[in-house]
């Protein structure tokens, strides 16, 4: 990416500023979220103690996983660049109770004033809604000192993606907003793993996520056709 350029699509700010009102709605726009927040925090306290960390969520949005994070004991800054769902994360405080600091920026601009700082960076299903992903690996692997983990979830690039999370997850359950993905910026394991090795980070595990949106639960193992999370350490 030129460095001249704001890695931001404005469209994609505007569909997550659109649905912040809801975003704490567990019956909202944001159901699958919520459905699957256990799952992916379990996936990561499974693989580190949180308690004392210091971690940072890229991409926010209204804060479910944030808080979730919070609430394991760590040290927590969100950061994201849509006003309006940060708006809603900062208002949100006041009825968990949580300690966060939330900070609009992209993930480049935050990695550029605290390069090598923090123990934990996540940064789940937001790769696909930015114009240059690997610029985004790269920023959150520049975040971490040596032995952090950066944790990911995206959605793969074939046949079952689409028919999957865009014909049914839009069009037919309506569990998510028509419009809400672009099947053109979805992302094969084999893409993210090089783009994670070329920023210095050693890939440790390729695993699935699984969501049957009738019963709204989550898993996480098996396959990776569809959602998957990569959990990858920052190399010496």
């Amino acid at each position: 990416m030129n460095e001249n350029t704001v890695n931001i699509d404005p469209s994609e700010q505007q569909k997550f500023d659109r649905i912040a009102a809801t975003w704490w709605d567990p019956d909202g726009e944001s159901r699958p979220l919520h459905d699957l927040n256990p799952a992916r925090l379990a996936y990561i306290t499974e693989r580190v103690d949180l308690k004392d960390k210091k971690v940072v969520d890229v991409g926010c949005g209204g804060g479910i996983l944030t808080e979730a994070l919070a609430r394991q004991g760590a040290v927590v800054t969100g950061i994201d660049i849509a006003e309006k769902a940060l708006s809603v994360a900062k208002l949100h405080l006041y009825e968990s109770g949580c300690e966060v600091d939330y900070q609009q920026a992209t993930a480049e601009t935050w990695a550029d004033e605290h390069a090598g700082g923090i123990e934990v960076v996540t940064c789940m299903e937001m790769l696909e809604h930015v114009p240059d992903p690997q610029s985004v690996v790269m920023a959150c692997a520049s975040m971490l000192g040596e032995g952090g983990h950066l944790f990911m979830s995206t959605l793969n690039r074939n046949a079952a993606s689409f028919a999957i999370a865009i014909l049914g997850g839009e069009h037919v359950t309506r569990i998510v907003p028509k419009g809400t993905h672009q099947y053109d910026r979805f992302i094969k394991p084999s893409e993210l793993c090089d783009w994670l090795r070329a920023a210095g980070m050693k890939v440790r595990e390729i695993t699935g996520i699984h969501y049957n949106p009738l019963e709204r639960t989550a898993r996480t193992g098996g396959h990776v056709q569809v959602n998957y999370l990569i959990h990858a350490t920052k190399q010496g």
